[in-house]
């Protein structure tokens, strides 16, 4: 796997996949009742995220599993 060189194909890409990874996130919350956080980054620093939930309430709940192990 290489990176895309054309600037343009590469956002098209960028946008197809992100849109697909959003909709897997969502699938996979609904279809095994977990809590699901994502966050991307697009190549121009634009903030993309998906929570099954409050995302602050699920980054205090990993947090606080991950203090107490």
């Amino acid at each position: 796997m290489k990176r895309i060189e054309n600037a343009a194909s590469r956002q098209v890409t960028f946008s197809k996949r992100r849109n697909g990874l959003l909709k897997k996130a969502f699938e996979l919350s609904v279809l095994c009742d977990v809590e699901v956080g994502l966050i991307v980054f697009s190549p121009r620093g634009k903030l993309y995220e998906f929570s099954s939930s409050s995302l602050s309430l699920s980054l205090s709940l990993s947090l606080s599993l991950c203090a107490s192990s």
